[in-house]
């Protein structure tokens, strides 16, 4: 189990009206001077829209690798109507150290999360070929059998990464037994995160620190909650708490450096 834990911070909102790659930039980069290593980031227009086209994205991604040394995670997924080759376009700039990879379909409130076989393979063998790291999205257990099949026809780097995601209506629940139980499918040489989706408190997130968690995202992608009852204008905050929680727990927050060495990644 290691002793450091990474700090993943996806920082906007599905359901933001507003995405401005500048301001975007300036909350990243002050999360990374208080314990975030790894940002993830949709391929979003200015209304918040998922789109194809990347020119949005490499104004928000830009200045940071400018400014910082962040590992950049592009998105794979988010449920639109765009194909799969749209949905992998950030996938050819520079800079992209990881990737979300999600290796089947489920249902995500009232919209399908639609991720079919060749869809999966597609961007697995895109993920390879261009040497980024894959993280692995699993919503319920099946699909860490369908990563551990994957892996018999396409050679990832590892060891691999499985972040657990809990809370949808639809799929798992956020509950300490169902973390419990996905986290014991993972195979024991592979890490393992949790994303912080909808919750109002940081106990399962802490739980999950606790359990040897390698990774834990947090950020308004999944909610804006610092507590029950109040949220944030920023993602500092959040970030600050879960560094906390991190060091309370005698375990030390990640650098991007260490994130790199953990993850294997070359990729820069």
């Amino acid at each position: 189990m290691s002793s450091h834990v990474i700090i993943s911070l996806a920082p906007v909102a599905a359901d933001s009206p507003r995405v401005e790659p500048a301001e975007v930039a300036q909350d990243i980069l002050a999360c990374a001077e208080v314990g975030a290593s790894v940002v993830h980031l949709h391929v979003r227009d200015r209304q918040g829209k998922l789109t194809p086209d990347v020119s949005d994205f490499e104004a928000t991604i830009n200045p940071v690798r400018q400014h910082s040394d962040l590992i950049i995670q592009a998105s794979t997924g988010g449920v639109s109507q765009m194909t799969i080759e749209q949905r992998c376009a950030p996938l050819h700039l520079q800079g992209i150290g990881m990737a979300s990879l999600n290796v089947g379909s489920v249902n995500l409130g009232d919209s399908v999360y639609f991720n079919p076989t060749p869809d999966v393979e597609y961007c697995s063998r895109l993920i390879v070929e261009k040497n980024i790291i894959p993280e692995f999205e699993v919503f319920e257990i099946g699909m860490i059998n369908n990563i551990i099949a994957l892996q018999e026809k396409i050679n990832f780097t590892q060891p691999m990464l499985f972040n657990i995601v809990l809370g949808h209506r639809g799929s798992t629940p956020a509950t300490i037994d169902a973390l419990i139980a996905m986290r014991q499918f993972i195979p024991r040489d592979a890490l393992w995160a949790i994303t912080h989706y909808g919750r109002r408190d940081f106990s399962l997130i802490a739980a999950a620190v606790g359990m040897g968690a390698s990774e834990v995202r947090i950020g308004f992608e999944d909610s804006r909650y610092i507590d029950a009852d109040h949220t944030v204008e920023n993602n500092v905050p959040l970030v600050k708490k879960l560094a906390n929680i991190i060091t309370s727990m005698d375990k030390k927050v990640a650098t991007p450096e260490e994130a790199r060495r953990m993850l294997n990644i070359t990729n820069k």
